[in-house]
């Protein structure tokens, strides 16, 4: 039954084995599915799928598959259609109202919406209630609630902690940003920097001892190695705050993956603010008490490191081409002196960014340009960041 159902997730790049294939059909005949149509995409997934890395693949061929089946979406179409209104008005900052707000938890916002979403019957704006747009309500877009759920529109200050209708697992996507465990796996790549270290062959060879024992007609030869360590040093730069906010959550991710990896012979992580200038902070509150000049990070820290930048490379450019007004000897005279002198101390340096090019041009993307001409600069993804990886182990 459904064999093209098959096909289809195969000709998607789905490695579905017939085992599984029947495995699916046992238990629909054992109706694990309910007899109904929700049931049987959870069974789908949950026999089918072998990665998380494949349920948005899985995700667009079910709809694809079954789209004749009347679908309810969670935000109705009537509702979205209240809720494009892109130029409407805006409405007034209610400080009150936006405390309140954030007094609210994920799960009291979650269900209110639900309610709201079951009660409203016209469209309505500018308020603190109802879904709408360009007020203090926590449910629509454009508003002005520090906290919420954005359903329709185009995300602009980044304050909802999620999109009604949006696909679940997009995020786990080869191509989109990582969580701690898909960071872990791709810093992995970083363990071709590993090299035998001058201590005596005590190591198990499984290989060689393969080899020799098959050479000598199967009399065993047992043959050790010399132990292998990971020699890589990594000097990790952290943007922190203002734009870098809205990807605290993925930087926390990244910190962690990092100083779990055991993948590094030393590491060394500093934070800075848009540019590093001429100090680095040993924590992302950038406390003034807890910095190191960049001078002695380039004096201390070899060439051996691997330098690793993270942040989105937006900044006026006064804040990277300007000269400081009082300059310490030894010390960068401009953030761009600063950038360039890390970029000629550690040849082997990458930058991952966790946004996009600005879109609005002008100033904004001189510093940008500026950067990425600087430092070979990827994506903050699984792609991404293996191709950063790679970046780093070539010669």
């Amino acid at each position: 039954m459904f064999e093209d159902f098959l096909d289809l997730l195969r000709s998607r790049g789905l490695k579905v084995s017939l085992s599984e294939w029947m495995s699916l059909v046992q238990a629909l005949n054992a109706n694990l599915h309910q007899a109904g149509f929700t049931g049987f995409y959870h069974l789908c997934r949950c026999l089918l799928v072998k990665s998380e890395a494949d349920f948005d693949a899985f995700d667009r061929a079910f709809l694809d598959y079954f789209r004749d089946i009347p679908f309810h979406q969670e935000v109705s179409q009537e509702l979205l259609n209240w809720l494009d209104r892109p130029n409407g008005p805006m409405g007034e900052y209610d400080a009150q109202q936006a405390e309140l707000n954030e007094t609210l938890s994920v799960l009291e916002i979650e269900t209110l919406f639900q309610e709201r979403k079951h009660e409203q019957r016209e469209q309505h704006n500018c308020g603190n209630y109802w879904v709408g747009t360009h007020g203090m309500s926590i449910f629509g877009n454009l508003g002005l609630s520090p906290v919420g759920i954005r359903a329709g529109g185009r995300s602009r200050n980044r304050r909802a902690f999620r999109v009604a209708g949006e696909r679940r697992y997009r995020d786990f996507r080869s191509d989109n940003t990582l969580d701690t465990r898909q960071l872990q796996v791709a810093l992995r790549r970083l363990r071709q920097f590993s090299g035998l270290v001058d201590l005596p062959p005590d190591e198990f060879d499984v290989d060689a001892t393969i080899r020799d024992t098959a050479a000598s007609a199967g009399m065993l030869k047992v043959r050790y190695k010399k132990p292998r360590q990971n020699t890589v040093e990594v000097l990790l730069l952290m943007d922190s705050g203002g734009s870098m906010d809205h990807y605290a959550q993925l930087c926390s991710a990244l910190f962690q993956a990092v100083s779990k990896s055991g993948h590094f012979k030393d590491l060394k992580i500093y934070y800075f603010h848009n540019c590093p200038y001429t100090r680095l902070y040993h924590d992302p509150t950038l406390n003034p008490g807890k910095a190191v000049p960049v001078s002695w990070v380039l004096s201390n820290l070899s060439p051996e490191y691997k330098l690793i930048f993270v942040g989105d490379a937006q900044m006026s450019p006064h804040e990277i081409f300007d000269p400081f007004p009082s300059q310490r000897e030894g010390e960068p005279s401009s953030g761009l002196d600063c950038l360039h002198r890390l970029r000629e101390h550690y040849r082997r340096a990458v930058w991952l960014n966790p946004g996009d090019r600005p879109e609005w041009g002008g100033e904004w993307t001189e510093s940008y340009d500026q950067i990425e001409s600087l430092f070979p600069m990827f994506s903050l993804t699984v792609e991404g960041i293996e191709a950063g990886m790679k970046k780093l182990l070539a010669r």
